[in-house]
């Protein structure tokens, strides 16, 4: 399932990197999410108050970690900028599991954890010339805002009583969030709003992105948090391909060789569990 989710993570990673507008496209793909989460609230239980504190937290995560996208894209290929935001994510989710949940590593597990997060930096390697610091700083920061939430997410989930309630109502909230960032940083004050065939995408990559975020909480809450955000990088993978096939990206021998490393990694933590 988490491996299922990365899939689906790349795929709508990509639709943001191949539009035009991408606050556009993110703000859409919030508010899409939003709605499918509100007809999904009402069949689901409320989660317990203890984790409401996780839920607008990580509403506030979600909202920074938007607009660092939108910025790393800016700058970044898909194949380069995705891998360094992910890849810097699972030891510091590890690290912050270990401390605020007091979840133990096994050896085993660091292996993988190394493993993914060392073939995820070497896929970074190829990142050069001026674009540099302004690809590799909004990429980072958004590893550290993953990082982040998913700890956050990983302890509010297991706080709700039920993950998928928990996971219903951050989308809910996160959409109209949202709204008041993008009227402030949308280019054309008072200008009109763009509904055509590339709102209808983005539409459905917040569905995407709804599916792919909802499976990570859920095997988050039953899991420990650290190897389910390792073996989600392995998203890096299909995030190179896509790229390559769709957006005119190079995907030479060092991505290749990179991609099998990560792969290696994901493997051990996949055995592990």
């Amino acid at each position: 399932m988490v491996l299922f989710s990365a899939v689906l993570h790349a795929s709508w990673n990509a639709l943001l990197k191949g539009g035009s507008d991408r606050l556009h496209s993110v703000t859409v793909m919030t508010v899409a999410a939003s709605v499918v989460s509100a007809v999904w609230v009402p069949f689901l239980p409320v989660p317990r108050v203890e984790s409401w504190f996780y839920i607008g937290l990580s509403v506030a995560l979600h909202v920074v970690y938007n607009l660092l996208l939108v910025m790393a894209y800016r700058h970044g290929d898909l194949g380069v900028t995705y891998p360094i935001a992910r890849g810097s994510s699972p030891l510091l989710v590890a690290a912050g599991a270990a401390i605020l949940a007091g979840e133990r590593l096994d050896a085993f597990t660091l292996v993988g954890i190394v493993l993914v997060c060392g073939g995820i930096f070497g896929l970074a390697r190829e990142c050069r010339g001026a674009k540099l610091s302004r690809v590799i700083a909004p990429a980072i920061l958004t590893g550290v805002t993953i990082a982040a939430y998913t700890v956050v997410d990983g302890l509010g989930s297991r706080a709700s009583g039920n993950s998928w309630a928990y996971a219903a109502w951050l989308f809910l909230a996160t959409g109209p969030a949202m709204l008041p960032v993008w009227a402030w940083r949308r280019r054309a004050p008072g200008g009109p709003v763009r509904l055509g065939a590339a709102s209808l995408r983005s539409a459905a990559g917040g569905v995407v992105s709804l599916v792919a975020y909802a499976i990570v909480i859920w095997a988050a809450s039953i899991s420990p948090m650290g190897p389910v955000s390792a073996l989600r990088e392995s998203s890096v993978v299909v995030a190179a391909v896509l790229g390559w096939l769709f957006l005119g990206e190079r995907l030479g021998w060092w991505r290749l060789v990179a991609c099998a490393v990560v792969a290696s990694g994901a493997a051990c933590l996949g055995l592990r569990g």
